[in-house]
């Protein structure tokens, strides 16, 4: 018999966490040189680590544990029997962390290692395994019934839009839930490639803009923060109808974008300033966005999608005009020399795109054909005609 096909969320979140891994086992992407006295062009060439540390062991073999686990859920729901899929995973997985050390010989600043790639294969593994088991007892079926329940078909990409937003909180933005300050980096990048050519000076005016950027006033930083909390309940409101569960999913967005802000100040600026970005404006900004988004919670999912593409333009305005944090700059130091590049990578990444994602999701949401009437849960009542 046949596995039925699903439109799984699992699969964008697959994609996106194998970009984050490039971004990791590539990270800082300069100083690239052919390697010399290395056969094959350092292609194989990972020699095993004379030295290892424990976290060295358990970072390479958890940080592909959610790839295996991601692209074994998205083949499994999209039809794949389970003995395929776990192969497939496996060997992408194990090709992926191959290639990425290869790559490795030409940044003089990283290291391959056999070590670590047979780590990365065996965290493949390990979290195909887990997702097996999970299929196993039943969890998959269970998802199946509780997004049937609260989303609607063909909802993948706000579902992924949802997980990953608390994820973006977590590299410290200039304002409370102001993510996409994606600009400041791409003037860096243009910088650097229009140095020494002659349109350096002619762009020098607007690659310094930022030096020119005065802090958000009272209200800029109110309507900031307000719609920051708006975007994801709009993204919500795009895939699920109108009713309760609209409300609980506001409660849980004010709840995770509060819990993401403060650790993501813990993390950076130490356990006593936690709270450090409850600003006046702040806390008053987010108690009108809930109001904001109850008050919006009947609306049809077109329009909520219309509504959501307003309110990420706008989010996108205002955090554009926001300077970056000076304080901000010297923490991040610390964290691109240490330990959590990997989780700074990934946060930042993630905080700087999801609007745009946002953006485009909420666009197809709005041209997108009527969708079909919603799958009948087991135990739930039959839908009203």
């Amino acid at each position: 018999m046949a596995t039925s096909r699903h439109r799984s969320s699992a699969a964008p979140l697959a994609w996106l966490y194998a970009g984050l891994i490039v971004y990791a086992s590539l990270s800082p992407f300069t100083g690239w040189t052919v390697p010399s006295g290395v056969p094959w062009l350092g292609l194989g060439h990972m020699p095993w680590s004379p030295w290892w540390t424990a976290f060295d062991v358990i970072s390479n073999l958890l940080g592909y544990m959610p790839l295996g686990a991601l692209v074994f859920g998205a083949m499994v729901r999209g039809g794949r029997g389970p003995v395929r899929a776990a192969i497939v995973s496996t060997l992408l997985g194990a090709l992926l962390s191959f290639s990425l050390e290869s790559l490795q010989n030409y940044l003089p600043m990283r290291v391959p290692s056999s070590m670590d790639c047979a780590l990365n294969a065996g965290g493949t593994l390990a979290g195909v395994l887990v997702a097996q088991v999970v299929r196993w007892l039943g969890g998959v079926e269970r998802w199946q019934v509780v997004r049937d329940r609260w989303f609607i078909p063909r909802s993948a990409g706000g579902i992924a839009l949802l997980l990953l937003w608390p994820v973006g909180l977590l590299f410290p933005t200039p304002v409370p839930l102001g993510v996409g300050q994606v600009v400041f980096r791409l003037q860096e990048i243009a910088g650097a490639l229009l140095e020494d050519t002659p349109w350096s000076t002619w762009s020098e005016g607007w690659l310094n803009g930022q030096m020119a950027l005065t802090p958000l006033s009272r209200g800029g930083e109110l309507l900031t923060t307000l719609l920051g909390l708006l975007a994801p309940c709009l993204v919500a409101y795009s895939v699920v109808q109108p009713g309760w569960r609209r409300g609980a999913l506001v409660g849980g967005a004010a709840a995770l974008g509060f819990a993401a802000t403060t650790l993501s100040t813990a993390l950076n600026f130490g356990p006593q300033h936690a709270l450090a970005w409850l600003t006046p404006p702040a806390l008053p900004a987010m108690g009108v966005g809930i109001v904001l988004a109850l008050m919006l919670a009947d609306i049809p999912r077109r329009a909520a999608a219309g509504l959501g593409l307003m309110a990420v333009t706008a989010l996108v305005a205002l955090v554009t005009q926001a300077p970056a944090d000076p304080y901000f700059s010297q923490s991040l130091l610390a964290w691109e020399q240490g330990r959590f590049i990997r989780f700074h990578g990934a946060a930042q990444w993630v905080g700087w795109m999801w609007p745009y994602a946002a953006l485009w999701y909420l666009f197809s949401r709005v041209i997108a054909r009527d969708d079909p009437p919603p799958t009948q849960a087991e135990g739930s009542p039959p839908a009203a005609s």
